[in-house]
Protein backbone atom coordinates (compact mmCIF):
# COMPACT_ATOMS: atom_id res chain seq x y z
CA UNK A 1 0.00 0.00 0.00
CA UNK A 2 2.97 2.33 0.54
CA UNK A 3 3.56 2.44 -3.23
CA UNK A 4 -0.07 3.43 -3.75
CA UNK A 5 0.20 6.19 -1.16
CA UNK A 6 3.32 7.47 -2.91
CA UNK A 7 1.44 7.50 -6.19
CA UNK A 8 -1.51 9.36 -4.67
CA UNK A 9 0.56 12.22 -3.25
CA UNK A 10 2.63 12.46 -6.43
CA UNK A 11 -0.53 12.71 -8.52
CA UNK A 12 -1.81 15.61 -6.44
CA UNK A 13 1.37 17.70 -6.38
CA UNK A 14 1.85 17.18 -10.12
CA UNK A 15 -1.29 19.30 -10.60
CA UNK A 16 0.21 22.34 -8.87
CA UNK A 17 -0.41 25.51 -10.87
CA UNK A 18 2.08 28.32 -11.39
CA UNK A 19 2.57 30.52 -8.35
CA UNK A 20 1.12 28.06 -5.87
CA UNK A 21 2.59 25.42 -3.63
CA UNK A 22 0.79 22.11 -3.15
CA UNK A 23 1.44 19.54 -0.42
CA UNK A 24 -0.28 16.15 -0.10
CA UNK A 25 -0.15 13.98 3.02
CA UNK A 26 -1.63 10.48 2.83
CA UNK A 27 -1.93 7.77 5.47
CA UNK A 28 -3.33 4.33 6.07
CA UNK A 29 -3.75 3.04 9.63
CA UNK A 30 -5.18 -0.17 11.04
CA UNK A 31 -5.91 -0.26 14.78
CA UNK A 32 -6.92 -3.22 16.91
CA UNK A 33 -8.07 -3.28 20.54
CA UNK A 34 -9.04 -6.23 22.72
CA UNK A 35 -10.59 -5.92 26.19
CA UNK A 36 -10.71 -9.00 28.43
CA UNK A 37 -12.98 -9.25 31.48
CA UNK A 38 -13.65 -12.22 33.76
CA UNK A 39 -12.01 -14.67 31.41
CA UNK A 40 -13.91 -13.59 28.32
CA UNK A 41 -13.45 -11.11 25.48
CA UNK A 42 -15.50 -8.10 26.48
CA UNK A 43 -14.77 -6.17 23.30
CA UNK A 44 -12.73 -6.59 20.13
CA UNK A 45 -12.46 -3.85 17.55
CA UNK A 46 -10.39 -3.54 14.42
CA UNK A 47 -10.66 -0.58 12.10
CA UNK A 48 -8.76 0.74 9.12
CA UNK A 49 -8.76 4.35 7.92
CA UNK A 50 -7.11 5.94 4.93
CA UNK A 51 -7.18 9.36 3.38
CA UNK A 52 -5.23 12.34 2.15
CA UNK A 53 -4.97 15.96 3.25
CA UNK A 54 -4.01 18.71 0.79
CA UNK A 55 -2.53 22.12 1.56
CA UNK A 56 -2.36 24.81 -1.11
CA UNK A 57 -0.42 28.03 -0.43
CA UNK A 58 -0.17 31.20 -2.48
CA UNK A 59 0.65 34.80 -1.58
CA UNK A 60 0.61 34.17 2.17
CA UNK A 61 -2.75 32.39 2.09
CA UNK A 62 -3.47 28.73 2.82
CA UNK A 63 -6.28 26.45 1.76
CA UNK A 64 -6.80 22.99 3.20
CA UNK A 65 -9.08 20.07 2.43
CA UNK A 66 -9.04 16.33 3.05
CA UNK A 67 -10.80 13.28 1.70
CA UNK A 68 -11.12 9.56 2.32
CA UNK A 69 -12.09 9.09 -1.34
CA UNK A 70 -8.81 8.14 -3.01
CA UNK A 71 -10.28 7.74 -6.50
CA UNK A 72 -9.08 10.08 -9.24
CA UNK A 73 -12.29 12.07 -8.99
CA UNK A 74 -12.07 12.23 -5.20
CA UNK A 75 -8.50 13.54 -5.37
CA UNK A 76 -9.41 16.17 -7.97
CA UNK A 77 -12.32 17.38 -5.88
CA UNK A 78 -10.12 17.58 -2.79
CA UNK A 79 -7.55 19.75 -4.57
CA UNK A 80 -10.31 21.95 -5.97
CA UNK A 81 -11.78 22.41 -2.49
CA UNK A 82 -8.38 23.30 -1.01
CA UNK A 83 -7.96 25.98 -3.68
CA UNK A 84 -11.42 27.35 -2.96
CA UNK A 85 -10.65 27.52 0.76
CA UNK A 86 -7.46 29.43 -0.01
CA UNK A 87 -9.46 32.21 -1.61
CA UNK A 88 -11.30 32.97 1.62
CA UNK A 89 -8.36 32.56 4.01
CA UNK A 90 -6.37 35.34 5.67
CA UNK A 91 -2.76 36.22 4.96
CA UNK A 92 -0.24 34.92 7.47
CA UNK A 93 3.57 34.83 7.27
CA UNK A 94 3.31 31.26 8.56
CA UNK A 95 1.43 30.11 5.47
CA UNK A 96 4.43 28.56 3.74
CA UNK A 97 5.53 25.04 2.87
CA UNK A 98 8.93 23.69 3.96
CA UNK A 99 11.83 23.45 1.59
CA UNK A 100 12.97 19.98 0.60
CA UNK A 101 15.55 18.41 2.89
CA UNK A 102 17.34 15.08 2.95
CA UNK A 103 16.13 12.67 5.61
CA UNK A 104 17.70 9.41 6.70
CA UNK A 105 15.65 6.23 6.97
CA UNK A 106 15.02 5.06 10.52
CA UNK A 107 15.42 1.33 11.07
CA UNK A 108 13.39 -0.39 13.77
CA UNK A 109 10.15 1.61 13.81
CA UNK A 110 8.37 -1.00 11.65
CA UNK A 111 8.26 -4.65 12.65
CA UNK A 112 6.91 -6.87 9.85
CA UNK A 113 5.92 -9.52 12.40
CA UNK A 114 3.21 -7.21 13.73
CA UNK A 115 1.60 -6.76 10.33
CA UNK A 116 1.19 -10.54 10.13
CA UNK A 117 -0.02 -11.21 13.69
CA UNK A 118 -3.30 -13.14 13.73
CA UNK A 119 -6.30 -11.80 15.71
CA UNK A 120 -6.36 -15.02 17.77
CA UNK A 121 -2.94 -14.22 19.24
CA UNK A 122 -4.09 -10.73 20.22
CA UNK A 123 -7.12 -12.14 21.99
CA UNK A 124 -4.98 -14.77 23.71
CA UNK A 125 -2.59 -12.14 25.06
CA UNK A 126 -5.42 -10.04 26.53
CA UNK A 127 -6.99 -13.09 28.19
CA UNK A 128 -3.60 -14.23 29.50
CA UNK A 129 -2.89 -10.79 30.93
CA UNK A 130 -6.22 -10.74 32.74
CA UNK A 131 -5.68 -14.22 34.20
CA UNK A 132 -2.13 -13.42 35.33
CA UNK A 133 -3.21 -10.16 36.97
CA UNK A 134 -6.03 -11.87 38.84
CA UNK A 135 -3.66 -14.58 40.08
CA UNK A 136 -0.77 -12.27 40.95
CA UNK A 137 -1.90 -11.68 44.55
CA UNK A 138 -4.69 -13.11 46.75
CA UNK A 139 -5.78 -9.56 47.58
CA UNK A 140 -6.55 -8.80 43.94
CA UNK A 141 -10.32 -9.31 43.86
CA UNK A 142 -10.94 -8.05 40.34
CA UNK A 143 -9.16 -6.99 37.20
CA UNK A 144 -10.88 -3.77 36.19
CA UNK A 145 -9.19 -3.74 32.81
CA UNK A 146 -6.92 -5.99 30.78
CA UNK A 147 -6.33 -4.61 27.33
CA UNK A 148 -4.25 -5.22 24.25
CA UNK A 149 -3.87 -2.74 21.39
CA UNK A 150 -1.83 -2.19 18.26
CA UNK A 151 -1.43 0.10 15.29
CA UNK A 152 0.04 -0.61 11.87
CA UNK A 153 0.48 2.60 9.93
CA UNK A 154 1.85 3.82 6.62
CA UNK A 155 2.18 7.37 5.37
CA UNK A 156 3.54 9.30 2.43
CA UNK A 157 4.08 13.00 1.78
CA UNK A 158 5.05 15.04 -1.26
CA UNK A 159 5.07 18.72 -2.20
CA UNK A 160 5.59 20.77 -5.31
CA UNK A 161 8.66 22.15 -3.53
CA UNK A 162 10.43 18.80 -3.73
CA UNK A 163 9.54 17.21 -0.38
CA UNK A 164 9.27 13.43 -0.79
CA UNK A 165 9.03 10.67 1.78
CA UNK A 166 7.19 7.62 3.05
CA UNK A 167 7.56 5.13 5.87
CA UNK A 168 5.71 2.44 7.82
CA UNK A 169 5.41 2.09 11.59
CA UNK A 170 4.06 -0.40 14.13
CA UNK A 171 3.09 -0.16 17.79
CA UNK A 172 1.78 -2.77 20.22
CA UNK A 173 0.89 -2.48 23.90
CA UNK A 174 -0.87 -4.19 26.76
CA UNK A 175 -2.12 -2.72 30.04
CA UNK A 176 -3.79 -3.94 33.21
CA UNK A 177 -5.66 -2.28 36.06
CA UNK A 178 -5.86 -4.45 39.20
CA UNK A 179 -8.33 -3.90 42.04
CA UNK A 180 -7.14 -5.01 45.49
CA UNK A 181 -9.45 -5.20 48.50
CA UNK A 182 -8.85 -5.57 52.24
CA UNK A 183 -10.95 -4.67 55.30
CA UNK A 184 -13.54 -2.95 53.16
CA UNK A 185 -11.05 -0.70 51.36
CA UNK A 186 -10.19 -1.00 47.68
CA UNK A 187 -7.20 0.32 45.74
CA UNK A 188 -6.21 0.12 42.09
CA UNK A 189 -2.84 -0.34 40.41
CA UNK A 190 -1.91 0.22 36.77
CA UNK A 191 0.88 -1.15 34.61
CA UNK A 192 1.67 -1.18 30.90
CA UNK A 193 4.16 -2.61 28.43
CA UNK A 194 4.88 -1.37 24.91
CA UNK A 195 6.83 -2.69 21.95
CA UNK A 196 6.91 -2.60 18.18
CA UNK A 197 5.32 -6.06 17.96
CA UNK A 198 3.17 -8.36 20.07
CA UNK A 199 6.01 -10.89 20.12
CA UNK A 200 8.04 -8.52 22.30
CA UNK A 201 5.33 -7.83 24.89
CA UNK A 202 5.59 -9.59 28.25
CA UNK A 203 2.28 -9.77 30.16
CA UNK A 204 3.85 -11.39 33.23
CA UNK A 205 5.65 -8.32 34.61
CA UNK A 206 2.67 -6.12 33.69
CA UNK A 207 0.36 -8.30 35.79
CA UNK A 208 2.79 -8.39 38.72
CA UNK A 209 3.33 -4.62 38.67
CA UNK A 210 -0.37 -3.78 38.44
CA UNK A 211 -1.14 -6.09 41.35
CA UNK A 212 1.77 -4.83 43.44
CA UNK A 213 0.83 -1.19 42.93
CA UNK A 214 -2.73 -1.92 44.06
CA UNK A 215 -1.86 -4.10 47.05
CA UNK A 216 0.77 -1.80 48.53
CA UNK A 217 -1.77 1.03 48.67
CA UNK A 218 -4.19 -0.92 50.91
CA UNK A 219 -4.73 0.80 54.22
CA UNK A 220 -3.85 4.22 52.82
CA UNK A 221 -4.80 7.18 55.00
CA UNK A 222 -4.71 10.94 54.64
CA UNK A 223 -1.26 12.20 55.71
CA UNK A 224 -0.59 15.23 57.90
CA UNK A 225 0.41 18.41 56.08
CA UNK A 226 4.16 18.80 55.98
CA UNK A 227 7.12 19.80 53.79
CA UNK A 228 9.38 16.95 52.71
CA UNK A 229 11.33 15.48 49.77
CA UNK A 230 9.09 14.04 47.04
CA UNK A 231 9.93 11.32 44.53
CA UNK A 232 7.64 11.23 41.50
CA UNK A 233 7.32 7.68 40.16
CA UNK A 234 8.29 7.20 36.50
CA UNK A 235 4.63 6.44 35.72
CA UNK A 236 3.46 9.87 36.91
CA UNK A 237 6.45 12.00 35.82
CA UNK A 238 4.97 12.35 32.27
CA UNK A 239 1.98 14.19 33.79
CA UNK A 240 4.40 16.86 35.00
CA UNK A 241 6.42 16.97 31.78
CA UNK A 242 3.24 17.09 29.72
CA UNK A 243 2.36 20.48 31.17
CA UNK A 244 5.87 21.71 30.41
CA UNK A 245 5.68 20.37 26.85
CA UNK A 246 2.66 22.54 26.13
CA UNK A 247 4.60 25.62 27.19
CA UNK A 248 7.63 24.69 25.06
CA UNK A 249 5.67 24.74 21.80
CA UNK A 250 6.54 27.80 19.73
CA UNK A 251 2.89 27.89 18.69
CA UNK A 252 1.81 28.44 22.29
CA UNK A 253 4.63 30.92 22.87
CA UNK A 254 3.56 33.01 19.85
CA UNK A 255 -0.03 33.01 21.10
CA UNK A 256 1.09 34.24 24.52
CA UNK A 257 0.04 31.00 26.22
CA UNK A 258 3.33 29.83 27.72
CA UNK A 259 5.09 30.51 30.99
CA UNK A 260 8.39 30.16 29.06
CA UNK A 261 7.58 32.92 26.53
CA UNK A 262 10.15 35.43 27.81
CA UNK A 263 12.66 33.01 29.30
CA UNK A 264 14.96 31.98 26.43
CA UNK A 265 18.52 31.90 27.69
CA UNK A 266 17.39 32.02 31.32
CA UNK A 267 17.71 29.39 34.04
CA UNK A 268 14.40 27.58 34.38
CA UNK A 269 15.58 24.32 35.95
CA UNK A 270 18.12 22.91 38.34
CA UNK A 271 21.81 22.85 37.45
CA UNK A 272 22.61 19.78 35.39
CA UNK A 273 19.02 19.31 34.22
CA UNK A 274 18.67 18.45 30.53
CA UNK A 275 15.33 18.20 28.69
CA UNK A 276 15.49 16.57 25.27
CA UNK A 277 13.10 15.85 22.42
CA UNK A 278 14.48 13.16 20.13
CA UNK A 279 12.52 12.31 17.00
CA UNK A 280 15.04 9.64 16.08
CA UNK A 281 14.97 7.69 19.33
CA UNK A 282 13.60 4.32 18.19
CA UNK A 283 12.82 3.30 21.79
CA UNK A 284 10.24 6.09 21.87
CA UNK A 285 6.85 5.75 20.16
CA UNK A 286 7.18 9.09 18.36
CA UNK A 287 10.28 8.14 16.36
CA UNK A 288 10.05 8.92 12.63
CA UNK A 289 12.49 9.80 9.84
CA UNK A 290 10.62 13.04 9.17
CA UNK A 291 7.75 15.00 10.68
CA UNK A 292 4.24 15.60 9.33
CA UNK A 293 5.55 18.17 6.85
CA UNK A 294 8.41 16.03 5.57
CA UNK A 295 11.05 17.94 7.58
CA UNK A 296 13.80 15.58 8.86
CA UNK A 297 13.51 14.80 12.56
CA UNK A 298 16.37 15.40 14.96
CA UNK A 299 17.48 15.51 18.58
CA UNK A 300 16.64 18.88 20.11
CA UNK A 301 17.96 19.93 23.53
CA UNK A 302 15.38 22.31 24.98
CA UNK A 303 16.93 22.79 28.41
CA UNK A 304 20.66 22.35 28.98
CA UNK A 305 22.14 22.57 32.46
CA UNK A 306 18.87 24.13 33.60
CA UNK A 307 18.94 26.90 30.94
CA UNK A 308 16.16 27.20 28.32
CA UNK A 309 17.80 26.88 24.89
CA UNK A 310 14.95 26.85 22.34
CA UNK A 311 11.33 26.00 21.57
CA UNK A 312 9.79 23.33 19.36
CA UNK A 313 8.90 24.59 15.88
CA UNK A 314 7.10 23.52 12.75
CA UNK A 315 7.50 25.41 9.48
CA UNK A 316 4.74 27.93 10.24
CA UNK A 317 6.03 28.93 13.69
CA UNK A 318 9.57 29.09 12.32
CA UNK A 319 8.48 31.49 9.58
CA UNK A 320 6.58 33.66 12.04
CA UNK A 321 9.45 33.74 14.52
CA UNK A 322 12.48 34.08 12.23
CA UNK A 323 13.56 30.56 13.18
CA UNK A 324 13.83 27.16 11.53
CA UNK A 325 11.58 24.16 11.98
CA UNK A 326 12.92 21.71 14.54
CA UNK A 327 11.09 18.89 12.75
CA UNK A 328 8.20 18.93 15.23
CA UNK A 329 5.18 19.27 12.96
CA UNK A 330 2.53 16.77 14.09
CA UNK A 331 -0.93 15.92 12.77
CA UNK A 332 -3.71 14.11 14.54
CA UNK A 333 -4.45 12.43 11.21
CA UNK A 334 -4.80 13.27 7.53
CA UNK A 335 -7.87 15.28 8.54
CA UNK A 336 -5.86 18.03 10.26
CA UNK A 337 -3.20 20.56 9.38
CA UNK A 338 0.16 20.31 11.18
CA UNK A 339 0.48 21.63 14.71
CA UNK A 340 3.53 21.51 16.98
CA UNK A 341 4.25 18.58 19.27
CA UNK A 342 7.13 16.67 20.80
CA UNK A 343 8.18 13.33 19.34
CA UNK A 344 9.93 11.71 22.31
CA UNK A 345 10.36 14.17 25.19
CA UNK A 346 12.35 13.18 28.27
CA UNK A 347 14.67 14.38 31.00
CA UNK A 348 18.15 12.93 30.50
CA UNK A 349 18.38 10.06 33.00
CA UNK A 350 20.80 10.01 35.90
CA UNK A 351 22.69 7.16 37.55
CA UNK A 352 20.34 6.14 40.40
CA UNK A 353 17.29 3.91 40.05
CA UNK A 354 14.17 4.65 42.09
CA UNK A 355 15.49 2.76 45.13
CA UNK A 356 18.66 4.84 44.88
CA UNK A 357 16.64 8.07 44.84
CA UNK A 358 14.69 6.97 47.93
CA UNK A 359 17.98 6.17 49.65
CA UNK A 360 19.44 9.54 48.72
CA UNK A 361 16.41 11.41 50.05
CA UNK A 362 16.20 9.26 53.18
CA UNK A 363 12.70 10.34 54.16
CA UNK A 364 9.81 11.65 52.06
CA UNK A 365 6.87 10.74 49.85
CA UNK A 366 6.86 8.51 46.77
CA UNK A 367 4.04 9.75 44.53
CA UNK A 368 2.53 6.76 42.75
CA UNK A 369 -0.53 8.41 41.23
CA UNK A 370 -1.75 11.93 40.44
CA UNK A 371 -5.22 13.25 39.68
CA UNK A 372 -6.63 16.52 38.45
CA UNK A 373 -3.74 17.42 36.16
CA UNK A 374 -6.00 18.82 33.44
CA UNK A 375 -7.77 21.17 35.84
CA UNK A 376 -4.99 21.78 38.34
CA UNK A 377 -1.97 22.40 36.09
CA UNK A 378 -1.70 25.54 33.98
CA UNK A 379 1.05 25.82 31.30
CA UNK A 380 0.39 29.57 31.01
CA UNK A 381 0.74 30.64 34.63
CA UNK A 382 2.82 27.69 35.83
CA UNK A 383 0.39 26.87 38.63
CA UNK A 384 0.54 23.19 39.56
CA UNK A 385 -1.91 21.77 42.10
CA UNK A 386 -2.80 18.08 41.88
CA UNK A 387 -4.12 15.31 44.06
CA UNK A 388 -1.56 12.63 44.87
CA UNK A 389 -1.40 9.21 46.45
CA UNK A 390 1.59 7.03 47.20
CA UNK A 391 3.79 5.81 49.99
CA UNK A 392 5.84 7.53 52.64
CA UNK A 393 9.41 6.30 52.97
CA UNK A 394 11.94 6.42 55.81
CA UNK A 395 15.55 5.37 55.75
CA UNK A 396 15.12 4.89 52.00
CA UNK A 397 12.54 2.13 52.60
CA UNK A 398 8.86 2.28 51.66
CA UNK A 399 6.51 2.68 54.63
CA UNK A 400 2.78 3.37 55.01
CA UNK A 401 0.56 4.31 52.05
CA UNK A 402 -1.19 7.70 51.87
CA UNK A 403 -4.08 9.08 49.80
CA UNK A 404 -6.15 12.24 49.36
CA UNK A 405 -3.14 14.53 49.60
CA UNK A 406 -2.41 17.60 47.48
CA UNK A 407 0.83 18.91 46.08
CA UNK A 408 0.81 22.56 45.07
CA UNK A 409 3.73 24.54 43.64
CA UNK A 410 4.93 26.59 40.69
CA UNK A 411 6.18 24.53 37.77
CA UNK A 412 9.41 26.50 37.60
CA UNK A 413 9.97 25.93 41.32
CA UNK A 414 9.52 22.19 40.75
CA UNK A 415 11.97 22.23 37.84
CA UNK A 416 14.52 24.17 39.83
CA UNK A 417 14.00 21.88 42.81
CA UNK A 418 14.79 18.63 40.99
CA UNK A 419 17.71 17.11 42.84
CA UNK A 420 18.11 14.01 40.67
CA UNK A 421 16.57 12.23 37.70
CA UNK A 422 16.29 8.45 37.91
CA UNK A 423 17.96 5.96 35.59
CA UNK A 424 14.63 4.21 34.94
CA UNK A 425 13.60 6.14 31.80
CA UNK A 426 10.79 4.41 29.97
CA UNK A 427 8.32 5.36 27.26
CA UNK A 428 4.82 3.92 27.25
CA UNK A 429 2.07 4.91 24.81
CA UNK A 430 2.60 8.68 24.73
CA UNK A 431 5.27 11.03 23.42
CA UNK A 432 6.70 11.71 26.89
CA UNK A 433 9.14 9.39 28.62
CA UNK A 434 9.05 8.95 32.38
CA UNK A 435 11.87 8.67 34.89
CA UNK A 436 11.60 8.81 38.67
CA UNK A 437 12.23 12.38 39.83
CA UNK A 438 13.52 13.51 43.22
CA UNK A 439 12.39 17.01 44.18
CA UNK A 440 14.22 18.34 47.23
CA UNK A 441 11.33 19.87 49.16
CA UNK A 442 7.59 20.18 48.48
CA UNK A 443 4.60 20.91 50.65
CA UNK A 444 2.20 18.00 50.77
CA UNK A 445 -1.20 19.06 52.10
CA UNK A 446 -3.25 16.41 53.86
CA UNK A 447 -5.09 16.27 57.16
Amino acid sequence: MTVELDAIVERLVADAAGGEGVEAYAELTTETQVNAFKGEVERLTSASASGVGVRVVRDGRLGYAYTADLSDQGLRECLTEARANLEVSSEDPGNVLPEAGEHEALQGIFDPRQAETAPERKVALALDLEARTRAADPKVTQVESARYGDVVGQLAIASSGGVRGSFSVTHAWCAAVALATEDGQSQVGFAVDTARALDDLDPGPVAEEAASRAVRMLGATKPPTRTLPVVFDRMVAPSLLGVLAAGLSAEEVQKGRSLFADKLGQRVGAAGLRLVDDGRLVDGPGAAPFDSEGVPTRRTVLIEDGVLQCFLHNTATGARGDASSTGNARRGSFKSTPGVSAHNLFLAPGELDQAGLLGRAGEGLLVQDVSGVHSGANPITGDFSVGVSGLLFRGGELAEPVREATVAAQLLDILQGIVAVGSDLRFTTGSIGGSSLLVGQMTVAGA
